[in-house]
């Protein structure tokens, strides 16, 4: 993706940053481990309830993991600047993983109405998918012309709708709160409602320390 020089990270924007990854970094584990462990169990129970749709799963997981771990490269300067090229082909990795990875999920939530889940979580389904494309696309139109600042303020709202994915399920297990729908349909609502807020809130902080460094003698 297109490049353009930018001012050198200060000491403490890194350290945010890091503090911020290392952040999500915990919280994936902490869903991986309380939420997604059957993965790597064949006999878990929870592979019953997963059966009539296992094949729908295969590609919304796999494209979901390579956008949700890709994801994070896109927001290093140096590599950004450093090796161009390999941003712009994970850019283009992350962008598919989500166009596939989004309208899979949606569905596969539809489909467990039949399971049992309530019409509310197809709805959220349905509008954290939109909003993850339509944030991502966003993004692709800006650096296809050439603008990269709006293309970073995209990508960072895309990269948090990605997240409202790991945030409910840890906020739902650290509260206690799996097994109740209506507490779980509340925890989904906040995280997407929140989810473009709090990038925006990252963005401003991002630009401020740019600034700084801008300004700095």
């Amino acid at each position: 993706m297109v490049t353009g020089p930018q001012p050198l990270p200060t000491a403490s924007s890194l350290r945010s940053k890091y503090f911020l990854f290392a952040f999500i970094g915990l919280m994936v584990a902490y869903v991986l481990r309380h939420n997604e462990h059957f993965l790597i169990d064949a006999r878990d129970p929870v592979w019953q309830h997963y059966e009539p749709f296992k094949w729908k799963l295969l590609p919304h997981g796999l494209a979901g993991a390579c956008a949700l771990l890709l994801g994070p490269m896109q927001f290093s300067d140096r590599l950004r600047q450093r090796f161009a090229k390999l941003h712009r082909v994970v850019g283009r990795f992350y962008v598919a993983g989500v166009f596939v990875a989004a309208p899979f999920g949606a569905y596969i939530q539809y489909f467990q109405e039949r399971l049992g889940a309530p019409r509310s979580f197809s709805i959220a389904g349905a509008v954290d998918a939109i909003l993850w494309m339509l944030t991502t696309g966003i993004a692709l139109a800006f650096i296809l012309n050439g603008k990269v600042q709006q293309h970073r303020q995209w990508m960072t709202r895309s990269y948090a709708m990605a997240l409202v994915f790991f945030e409910v399920r840890a906020i739902s297990g650290l509260l206690g709160l799996d097994d109740s729908n209506e507490a779980g349909d509340i925890i989904i609502w906040i995280c997407i409602a929140a989810a473009i807020p709090l990038a925006d809130l990252v963005l401003q902080l991002q630009d401020s320390w740019r600034a700084r460094t801008a300004a700095a003698p």
